[in-house]
């Protein structure tokens, strides 16, 4: 009888243990598993930011390839320029002071036959002054050349002195180099608003222009009667 129960009892141990066992594999398998997934997951994550690595260096790369050869341009830009000066330089250091002079030179103004008041928007009242400048050279050519002007709106026959100057105006070189116009004829175009400046045209008015040349420094002055 003690026999029989002895066996019984072993034989509950061993079925105990195979179970325990058996659960240990499990779990021993499943935390494999996870360690797996958890490594794989990982892998992936690297080579995902691996990828997005290269890819933001590919493109970095090829900015500056862009950017080079950019300054390659301006640099072969430069050299270009400066090749040209240098013969400027050359050709210029050359001439005598006679020659110098001569380049271009300004021998007067002539105030354009066109030059008047306008009716620009139509109601009656004539409300800008437009001015037609010609700079001349020594050969009686209509030339472009750098310079001021300075335009000033006379009424000679004021009463008054001091109300004899109705306006002036100014145009910088880097305004003037804009209003050039080679239409009818070749000159300089200048429009002024005058319509808070004169009430009525019953008088004649003189236009005087003084021209700055921007190559030798002097002066030139030219005026224009307007008649009404």
């Amino acid at each position: 009888m003690q026999v029989r129960e002895q066996r019984t009892e072993q034989r509950e141990h061993r079925t105990k243990s195979g179970g325990q066992r058996t659960k240990d594999k499990h779990l021993s398998s499943e935390f494999c598993l996870l360690i797996s997934v958890f490594c794989l997951l990982a892998f992936l994550a690297g080579c995902e930011s691996g990828g997005a690595s290269r890819m933001a260096m590919a493109s970095e790369i090829e900015k500056l390839s862009r950017e080079k050869a950019e300054l390659n341009s301006q640099i072969e830009q430069l050299r270009s320029e400066s090749g040209q000066l240098r013969k400027q330089i050359k050709v210029l250091s050359g001439l005598s002071k006679d020659e110098l002079e001569d380049l271009y030179k300004l021998q007067r103004i002539k105030i354009g036959g066109y030059t008047n008041f306008y009716d620009k928007d139509k109601d009656g009242k004539k409300e800008k002054l437009i001015v037609y400048i010609q700079p001349i050279d020594q050969d009686g050519d209509v030339i472009k050349i750098a310079g001021a002007v300075e335009v000033q709106l006379w009424d000679l026959n004021s009463p008054e002195a001091n109300q004899a100057l109705i306006a002036e105006w100014d145009v910088p070189p880097n305004q003037l180099r804009k209003l050039w116009y080679a239409a009818l004829k070749t000159n300089y175009r200048l429009s002024f608003d005058i319509a808070d400046k004169i009430d009525s045209l019953a008088e004649p008015l003189t236009v005087k222009v003084s021209f700055t040349d921007y190559l030798t420094g002097k002066v030139f002055t030219e005026q224009k009667v307007i008649k009404p």
